[in-house]
């Protein structure tokens, strides 16, 4: 199957958009073909305002995802690789998604975690679960 992370980002954020809060994302900075401004990266990491006010030409592909800001006065065209995604969520109530940083074949609708450790024969006999989170 294809990765959930791009269905999922779109699907929270129109659901942050739908009521009214202030999208943040949290991007790894230090990934690979993340273009970022450098000077606001704290601990390899950086949190970019994607509302709809704040961007310009904001797009949300199964790639990533890539908007014109300004920063400090001047624009930028930032590019963030979907697996640099971590998590988006509210700047209102914290309320959102955080995404696995481990690398590519986590997933976090995969029903076995890490699929790509272990025999094939154990993650094909592994049945799927579901846990409550509140």
């Amino acid at each position: 199957m294809t990765p959930s992370r791009p269905y999922l980002l779109r699907g929270i954020y129109d659901w942050l958009i739908d009521n009214e809060q202030t999208p943040y994302l949290l991007v790894d900075a230090e990934a690979e073909d993340v273009i970022v401004p450098v000077e606001h990266v704290q601990d390899g990491k950086i949190i970019l305002n994607i509302s709809l006010t704040a961007t310009r030409d904001l797009e949300l592909t199964n790639e990533g995802v890539s908007f014109t800001a300004r920063f400090g006065g001047k624009p930028m065209k930032v590019n963030v690789p979907i697996m640099a995604t971590l998590a988006l969520y509210s700047k209102e109530n914290g309320r959102g998604m955080m995404f696995p940083e481990e690398g590519i074949d986590d997933d976090p609708l995969s029903p076995t975690p890490n699929p790509g450790k272990g025999s094939k024969k154990e993650a094909s006999t592994q049945k799927p679960h579901l846990t409550l989170v509140k």
